[in-house]
Order: structure tokens, then C-alpha cells, then sequence
């Protein structure tokens, strides 16, 4: 035969398997998880993007097996904004900033419709967290099982603990030595999924929104125990909250095991990502060691790197395993990537924002994903007054003023320097800082983007 033909027919048969045995897709996704807050580093130039002292096997498994992203974004440095815009595709601009917003999820794209839509015999699955006020439930956007509508009070806060109030009330850490921050049952359940479609071979995706690492902290006696006899924290986290992680270290590792179990890890994708980035500081920590989120500069809340680099790391299929990817992607591409993996054709809403990212995974040495503009949008500018926009190796940040005119303009090489703060470029790049923000505010202004109003503005800010 032919090397051309042979070529061919290979091809031919690797797409009829694909065809016939669509792959399953598990997102994991924590909760206020900072980017170096694992003990394996996301970015290998950058020594100080991991924990000495934290313990995550699991994770640092799932990059070792596959592909870690160095420039992987939360679409918002908060909980619910990220969770509608990874649900439906788009930015925090065009679906919401804050917790509360007019956007109803079900009438509009979503992961579990957009899976349905490329392959019908797709079963999707929603366990843990689904986040404040998202108005529409899960089955509405097209979940054929979930845990409803759930918050951060199902998932260890304090009322679930018997404190009344909030964090502030009760002592730095609680102990739960049966579920603690529900990762244990919260796992169980999705394992329990995950085998009935393996049994009844069809295709899933399964969403695992993780409590853990929200407040409150909520750990094992025995695994405190373990962090107590470590010693003291490399930052400015307490032992509780390592404990914490650990026990979610496990949950992750028990998906991971079931798969394997299963025979099915060789036809799963497994994406790892958090919802926002780390807090600035957790109760029963020490404000004297480094940053939690140390090296980057600001926290959860913040739309300075802090705040929105997370973790992000794929394992699956075609995959490279120990490979690294400096391209820029973020929670709101997940959509179309997952519907380009399931094998869905044509074009999707024209209201999506994201892009599919599946030529990285197969080809490290991709350099780009062609996205509108090249551009991934960042707005927050109710409480915070903060916008942003990554454009290759640079962050414009942008800071408005109540009134709604621009205050400040910083420009960083993200790419290079991660750090932000003592390293703004603006005053140096006019032209290129002019030309972001054109861009920045052409797409505000397409999708009718909410603007500074004084009566939202939080009153104390700082950089965490």
C-alpha cells in the first residue's frame, strides 16, 4: 500500500472510532484556588508558581499527564460571574459582573446544550456548587442530573456548622471529620455517575464544582494533625486551609482512580481549573508571611493577576503528557472546545466569546488561537471600577472612575513578567496602550456592557 494511501485509510479509521466512541468530558472546577497554590509549579520558568508546603498529588497528576497552561484565566475574579460565563460561553461583559444579574442562563447557549446539540446521546452531570442567584436551574440549562440549586451555604459554611452568622463568628477553622466541605460526598456522587454511563456505554460530562477552597475552612482532625507536625505554612495561608486542600487533592485523585478503574481514562478529557484566584487572606493566617497568591500581585475580587490566573491544566486524548502551553485561554472558552471535542460542527450562538482551543491540546507548539481581536475581556467595574484586556504577551488594566470616566491606564508583559505590580509599561507604549483600550471599549460598548455607577463602588479597595 501506498504511504499516501496508508495514511488515508488510518486517518478514516481513527475518525470513524472517534466517531463512534465520542469522548467523555470531566471539568473540575475549585473554588478561590490561587495560581500557585499546588505543589507542582503551573509555570516552569517561574519557580515561585507553586507551594512548598501545600500537598496536591493529583493535580500536579492530571499536568504530568498532560497539559498545564501558564496563562489560564478565570472569566472573572468572583464565584458566580465565572460560573455563568463558563456555563454559557461568553464574557463577564455581555452575562454579568456580579452575583446578580438579568442574564438567564437557560435561555441562552450552554455546555450541556451544546453537547447535546453536536451528539444527542451525551449524558451531562452537575455536582457541588452552582453559585448565588443563577437564577435558572441546572436541568433548565440542560443538565440531566445535579445537586440543584446550590450555594456556599450547602458546602460547609458556617450555619451548616452549627455557628450562627457569618465566617467572622466562629473560629478560624471548623472540624468535619465525616464530609468535610462536602468533597467527600460531593465525589461520591459524581463517581457514582461517572459508571453508570460507563456501564450503559454512553458518552457524559461531568461537572465537579468543588467547595473547597471558599470559606469557610473546613478539614479532617487527622489531616490538620499531619499539617500541625509540617510546621509553618509557606504563606500567608493557615495549616487548616493546606488540610483543607489536601482533602480536596483526594477527591480529585478519586475521579481520577475510577476512570482508571473504569478503562476509560484513554476516552476522558479531565479539565482543571478554579473559579476565581486566591483569597488576599484566609482566617488563622499569618498577614506577616508572603501573599497567599505570592507572586502575582491582588486576590480574589481583583482583575489584577491575582485575581484571575488560576490553574488550568487538560488531560486526554491526543494530549501531551508533561507538555506546556504559554497560550492565553480562559474559563469561557470551554464551551466551544468541549462542543469541537464531542465532534459538533457548524457554528454555534453568535453571543459566545469563547473559542475552541482543541488545536493547543493536540499541538504544543501552537502559538495562538484565533480568537475576535485576539482578545480576552476582563470587566468588573461595579464594585471594583476595574476592567481589563490580554492581547498576546500584554495586560492592558484599566481603572474607572465613578463617574464612568477612565482614571488610570497600567500595561504589563503578563507573558513575561507575571508579577504586574512595579513593572507597568504604559507611559512607555502610548500608541500600543491606545490601541487596547479602543479595542477594550468597542467591545463594552457592542454588547451593551454595565459601567461604573457611584452607588456600587466598594468603598475601601486595595491592592491584596
Amino acid at each position: 500500500m501506498k504511504p499516501f494511501l496508508r495514511l488515508a485509510v488510518l486517518a478514516f479509521l481513527s475518525s470513524s472510532v472517534y466517531a463512534e466512541k465520542p469522548p467523555n468530558i470531566i471539568l473540575i472546577l475549585t473554588d478561590d484556588h490561587g495560581w500557585s497554590q499546588l505543589s507542582q509549579p503551573m509555570d516552569p520558568r517561574v519557580s515561585e508558581s507553586r507551594s512548598e508546603y501545600l500537598e496536591t498529588p493529583n493535580m500536579n497528576r492530571i499536568m504530568n499527564e498532560g497539559m498545564r497552561f501558564t496563562s489560564g484565566y478565570s472569566p472573572a475574579p468572583l464565584c458566580t460571574p465565572t460560573r455563568r460565563s463558563i456555563l454559557c460561553g461568553t464574557t463577564t461583559a455581555r452575562s454579568g459582573t456580579e452575583f446578580r444579574s438579568p442574564w438567564v442562563p437557560a435561555d441562552h447557549m450552554t455546555i450541556p446544550k451544546a453537547l447535546n446539540r453536536a451528539n444527542p446521546d451525551y449524558r451531562c452531570a452537575h455536582f457541588g456548587k452552582w453559585g448565588e442567584q443563577m437564577i435558572s436551574t441546572p436541568e433548565e440549562c440542560g443538565y440531566h442530573t445535579s445537586d440543584g440549586m446550590t450555594g456556599n451555604g450547602t458546602g460547609g459554611m458556617p450555619n451548616t456548622l452549627g455557628v450562627k452568622g457569618s465566617h467572622d463568628d466562629g473560629p478560624p477553622h471548623f472540624i468535619d471529620n465525616k464530609d468535610a466541605k462536602r468533597t467527600p460526598s460531593m465525589t461520591d456522587r459524581a463517581i457514582a455517575f461517572i459508571k453508570e454511563q460507563a456501564e450503559d456505554d454512553k458518552p457524559f460530562y461531568v461537572q465537579t464544582s468543588y467547595y473547597a477552597q471558599h470559606l469557610s475552612v473546613v478539614c479532617t482532625e487527622n489531616t490538620l494533625a499531619k499539617y500541625k507536625a509540617k510546621g509553618i505554612p509557606d504563606r500567608g495561608y493557615p495549616q487548616a486551609w493546606a488540610a483543607m486542600m489536601e482533602e480536596l487533592d483526594k477527591g480529585v485523585g478519586s475521579l481520577l482512580d475510577t476512570l482508571d478503574e473504569l478503562q476509560i481514562a484513554d476516552n476522558t478529557y479531565v479539565f482543571f481549573t478554579a473559579d476565581n484566584g486566591g483569597r488576599g487572606t484566609v482566617p488563622g493566617g499569618d498577614i506577616n508571611r508572603l501573599p497567599t497568591n505570592f507572586p502575582l500581585t491582588g486576590a480574589k475580587h481583583s482583575l489584577y493577576e491575582g485575581g484571575i490566573r488560576v490553574p488550568f491544566m487538560v488531560r486526554g486524548p491526543g494530549v501531551h503528557a508533561g507538555s506546556v502551553s504559554h497560550v492565553p485561554v480562559v474559563g469561557y472558552d470551554f464551551l466551544s472546545t468541549f462542543f469541537d471535542l464531542a465532534g459538533g460542527t457548524g457554528s454555534l450562538d453568535d453571543e459566545i466569546d469563547g473559542v475552541s482551543f482543541c488545536p493547543v491540546l493536540h499541538d504544543p507548539a501552537t502559538e495562538a488561537v484565533q480568537r475576535p481581536g485576539n482578545s480576552l475581556i476582563f470587566h468588573r467595574p461595579g464594585r471594583y471600577l476595574e476592567s481589563a484586556i490580554r492581547e498576546g504577551e500584554f495586560k492592558l488594566f484599566i481603572k474607572w472612575t465613578p463617574q464612568g470616566s477612565i482614571d488610570t491606564r497600567e500595561l504589563y508583559r503578563v507573558h513575561e513578567n507575571p508579577t504586574e505590580h512595579g513593572h507597568d509599561l504604559a507611559q512607555d507604549n502610548p500608541e500600543r496602550v491606545d490601541a487596547m483600550e479602543k479595542r477594550l471599549l468597542d467591545y463594552l460598548a457592542r454588547v451593551n456592557a454595565e459601567k461604573p455607577d457611584p452607588n456600587k463602588v466598594k468603598r475601601k479597595r486595595r491592592r491584596q
